[in-house]
């Protein structure tokens, strides 16, 4: 009995219609990506084990798909680790190479390899798949793509100046208005667990807080109980549960909070610097909201942090990004700060068929189909495509000398709008019938006037 065909989960195969609409999100972020100076790279899809394992944390380690060694790999297996039934020690034995869990990593391996052939700053963007042994769910696939742009080797601020303004750029020109980017500092997190004494519990004290609109604030202060954070400490924090209005309301709130913190202090310039010069240059359709709660990819931003959530629909993030001052560290390069974000375009392909924003026209792809109705009218008829195909016309020929019904079938479950007949009298008169699958109606014309049809 034959194999019923299947996929893995949490991957999934795209259609024509589906791809289409994919290339048109790739290309719509390629044109800013080149726009805004960033260059290509590509890296493997898969690294050596040793680049990737320990970067994420032990969660982001657990995702990370594994290649088991080529050949006999048994035969160089740990053996205490096999009778231990210790998987993190086998693993390690039987597998040296891994598939990329996200881009960055990749490319702060690439920048130190590459380091004397870069000229720095050094901008690049990446469009390329990833893959998490993640559960797979409504918007989150064990394989899917990232697009990420990049600025390593600049301090300066006006780089997440630029940044924002690529995010507005993007998803202005994909007609996804009204996108919120929010922006938050990791100074200013760090500050807020120094002032209220547990600057040792950052990362219990963030994801806490980062449940505030999920949960509440009552829940929240009982979850930092839990985690050892001093009720003194928590009655500090009683302003950020009512954090609200503008960015400057919120920036004031803050200013009494930090007070005491050079840290804290120090995030909230570096956040007024952004929201002033974006004030002053302005954004075509998205909002750039302060959101303290905001923590993602604690362990490596040192400075701003970016997330992107998507107008009037319930999809999570779809982009988000930070500072880094170090990440080059992990490689032996110390003291090369980068910045970057990146697009979820998984998600973004969601939202936008979900609120019907793909253009109607993206899927377009034969624009005229030619009947064949033997040898002498299939030649005929190439060489009329053949001048069409030049013009820029999609046009083919169907293959088989079948049934006319056949063919005009094949036409109409194409969607294609336009199919010629050609027979012994249109040849004879140099002539093509043209015949509008729509309307129904049909002329005959010359292979000029096929031409004009389609300009």
């Amino acid at each position: 009995m034959a194999q019923k065909p299947s996929i893995p989960k949490g991957t999934r195969d795209f259609n024509p219609e589906e791809v289409a609409k994919r290339n048109y999100i790739f290309n719509t972020i390629k044109s800013k990506f080149e726009r805004f100076g960033f260059m290509p790279i590509e890296t493997p899809s898969f690294e050596n084990s040793d680049t990737l394992m320990g970067k994420y944390g032990d969660e982001g380690d657990r995702l990370i798909f594994k290649i088991l060694n080529s050949g006999d790999y048994l035969s160089k297996a740990d053996q205490k680790a096999y009778d231990d039934k210790d998987s993190n020690k086998l693993t390690s034995s039987i597998s040296e190479k891994a598939l990329r869990y996200d881009l960055t990593v990749p490319f702060a391996r690439y920048v130190v390899q590459h380091q004397n052939e870069i000229e720095f700053p050094f901008k690049r963007y990446q469009m390329q798949p990833v893959w998490r042994a993640d559960r797979p769910q409504k918007g989150r696939f064990r394989e899917f793509y990232q697009c990420d742009a990049d600025v390593v080797g600049s301090n300066s601020l006006w780089q997440e100046v630029e940044l924002v303004q690529l995010y507005d750029e993007v998803f202005t020109a994909l007609k996804l208005e009204g996108a919120t980017i929010k922006i938050n500092n990791r100074k200013i997190l760090s500050g807020i667990a120094e002032v209220i004494g547990a600057s040792d519990k950052l990362i219990d004290f963030t994801v806490a807080l980062d449940k505030l609109d999920k949960i509440g604030k009552e829940k929240v202060k009982e979850e930092m109980l839990s985690k050892g954070i001093s009720p003194d400490g928590i009655k500090k924090l009683q302003p950020l549960f009512t954090l609200s209005g503008d960015f400057g309301t919120q920036v004031e709130s803050l200013n009494s909070i930090l007070s005491t913190s050079e840290e804290g202090k120090k995030g909230i310039e570096e956040l007024q610097f952004i929201n002033t010069a974006i004030s002053e240059l302005g954004l075509k359709s998205a909002i750039l909201q302060l959101d303290v709660t905001l923590a993602r990819g604690l362990n490596y931003y040192t400075g701003a942090i970016f997330e992107v959530s998507a107008p009037n629909v319930a999809m999570g993030s779809i982009g988000g990004g930070g500072r880094y001052d170090d990440l080059t560290g992990i490689f032996g390069m110390k003291n090369m700060s980068g910045v970057g974000i990146s697009f979820g375009l998984d998600r973004i392909y969601l939202v936008l068929e979900e609120l019907e924003l793909f253009p109607e026209t993206i899927t377009k792809s034969t624009e005229v189909l030619f009947i064949n109705f033997g040898e002498k009218e299939a030649l005929y008829s190439l060489k009329a495509i053949k001048t069409l195909r030049e013009k820029g016309i999609n046009a083919e020929l169907y293959p088989d000398n079948a049934k006319m019904k056949k063919q005009m079938n094949y036409a109409n479950k194409r969607n294609i709008p336009f199919v010629i007949i050609v027979g012994e009298q249109e040849i004879e008169n140099n002539l093509f019938a043209l015949k509008n699958m729509i309307t129904g109606e049909q002329q005959n014309v010359n292979l000029e006037q096929v031409v004009k049809n389609f300009s």
